[in-house]
């Protein structure tokens, strides 16, 4: 079965940054070929709004049938507040939270950011898993593209 991917927005950003281009090309080269879906939303899209032009184009030269998008619920931003009540990351984070609760509810096999403040990180997975464990969600593998294929090339 095909695994499905959650990218936040900073992943395609990546693409463009020489510090993160490597492993996020070989990232989305696993999309292009099929062999991962990536998974969006409505937020990846209204963030990308503000991305420079050559990121929309990546995003939007991405083959469709290897896309899937999902949308913000009740149920999402209802999540995403009990991360910021239970003090996982502040107020400012809300979009973040916003992805995790996404990913998590649309049981994501895994989240992918380049975030390393408030989504990839030890004590933030920690605290989301948390709650996501007290409600009833299954835990979100949380990992940077760099986890993913330098794994995947050992």
């Amino acid at each position: 079965m095909k695994q499905r991917f959650y990218f936040d927005t900073s992943v395609f950003g990546g693409v463009y940054d020489i510090e993160f281009d490597e492993p996020t090309l070989q990232l989305f080269e696993k999309v292009k070929l099929g062999e991962i879906t990536c998974m969006y939303s409505d937020l990846t899209i209204g963030e990308l709004e503000n991305a420079p032009q050559k990121v929309r184009d990546f995003f939007n030269e991405l083959p469709f049938e290897n896309l899937e998008n999902v949308f913000i619920t009740d149920e999402s931003l209802e999540l995403a507040k009990e991360y910021i009540n239970e003090k996982v990351v502040g107020k400012t984070s809300f979009d973040d939270c916003v992805h995790i609760a996404l990913a998590t509810i649309n049981k994501a096999d895994i989240l992918v950011s380049w975030n390393f403040k408030h989504i990839v990180n030890i004590y933030r997975i920690r605290g989301y898993n948390s709650v996501n464990s007290q409600r009833g969600y299954k835990i979100l593998e949380i990992r940077s593209p760099k986890d993913i294929v330098d794994y995947e090339n050992d």
